[in-house]
């Protein structure tokens, strides 16, 4: 009976294939909301948490706002490596500058740090070295550069001894980083590394005083007790007044970007899940047009035998077949749209179809058809079958 059920369903939905298609599209735009805004989502917060976590896990950065009279200068960020919950400290210090050879210029975002910078951020060297402690006392013109910076504006990777203009003031370049995902001209991702001294000669907005460094544990299980060496040593400092700094845990920042994560993941599911209801309303209203239609072929049925329950099985089954079909090419033409976004983001960020959010889908499709199928088809059991012949349209 069920495969009866099916064959007259297919053939039902065959036989108005446009009226079956706009019956279909509100499903297909409901599957498409929910997994493609769902996917977008996931994608881009793991793309982020992944630059968190390559950063480290056992990293504290610290921002002074208000130093109380009492700044912080090189030797104090230096001396709080003397905690043996504190493996490494570095300063740092950001500005803007222009970036010239003969080759090319570009504007730069431009650090000033110290040595201990590279090992707390996981820097890794493509060649040449990184800043040294002599750098720092001698305020050194030398600077290391960015994959994107030696491309864009020395024309290559090799350019280590080479000389670099920054604002005008030349620096020997003894370091180029290896290259990442965001070293590319789309993405304007252009960093020089120099000694904090020499930045504060440098940059007109940057002074001695440090305003902003990190810090990393010397492992992941210090962590909690490095935040509170740091927190206790700023406190004692700026006269117990926690609003004069932020200590910024990393782990921290990763189970707050999980949790937004959720919540954003929820909400758009939840607005994706409106307009499948609204799809599911359509199914309805076009599955009690073709009840009301077929109301001779009901009597007929009924008149040669078929009960109540194999008369609803029908329509119930040709709500169902409905809603999956729009669902399937819902699914299909998200796993398209999700291809073309990845292939055409400046970002290199790959946003896939997460098995989980498909098998909502499905599974919401199916509840769907059951759900707005059930009252059509049991409008059309409930027929009487001299009625239904009676009808006359």
């Amino acid at each position: 009976m069920i495969l009866q059920s099916v064959k007259m369903a297919w053939k039902a939905v065959l036989s108005n294939k446009m009226r079956s298609f706009l019956t279909m599209l509100g499903i297909i735009i409901g599957v498409m909301s929910l997994v493609v805004l769902v996917s977008l989502a996931g994608g881009t917060t793991d793309s982020v948490n992944n630059q968190i976590a390559s950063m480290g896990s056992n990293l504290l950065t610290v921002s002074i706002q208000d130093d109380k009279g009492n700044p912080m200068k090189l030797d104090d960020v230096e001396a709080l490596t003397e905690n043996d919950e504190i493996a490494k400290a570095a300063p740092v210090a950001a500005s803007s500058v222009t970036a010239y050879s003969t080759y090319s210029e570009e504007t730069a975002n431009i650090y000033g740090t110290t040595g201990s910078y590279a090992e707390i951020q996981g820097l890794e060297l493509y060649s040449g070295r990184f800043l040294k402690k002599t750098d720092i006392e001698n305020h050194t013109n030398v600077v290391v550069i960015n994959a994107g910076l030696a491309i864009q504006v020395m024309g290559r990777m090799s350019v280590v001894g080479e000389s670099i203009s920054l604002d005008g003031v030349d620096y020997q370049i003894i370091g180029v980083l290896k290259a990442d995902e965001n070293d590319s001209t789309t993405t304007e991702n252009y960093e020089a590394y120099i000694p904090y001294t020499s930045l504060v000669r440098l940059a007109s907005d940057v002074s001695s005083e440090v305003t902003s460094f990190c810090v990393s544990a010397t492992s992941e299980d210090s962590l909690e007790e490095a935040e509170n060496v740091v927190t206790q040593t700023m406190m004692q400092r700026f006269s117990q007044d926690e609003d004069a700094f932020t200590v910024m845990n990393q782990s921290t920042v990763m189970e707050t970007m999980a949790s937004v994560n959720q919540t954003l993941q929820l909400m758009l599911g939840g607005i994706a899940g409106i307009s499948l209801l609204v799809g599911g309303i359509g199914i309805m209203n076009i599955m009690l047009v073709s009840v009301t239609e077929r109301t001779r072929e009901i009597g007929i049925r009924k008149a040669i035998g078929a009960n109540r329950s194999a008369i609803m099985l029908q329509f119930l089954i040709e709500a169902m077949m409905l809603s999956l079909m729009g669902c399937f090419l819902g699914i299909v033409l998200s796993w398209t749209i999700l291809q073309v976004i990845s292939a055409i983001n400046s970002a290199d960020i790959i946003y896939t179809m997460s098995g989980g959010v498909v098998g909502i889908a499905i599974a919401f499709s199916v509840l769907i058809g059951i759900v707005f199928g059930l009252y059509p088809a049991n409008k059309a059991a409930k027929k009487k079958p001299v009625d239904a012949l009676r009808f006359a349209g």
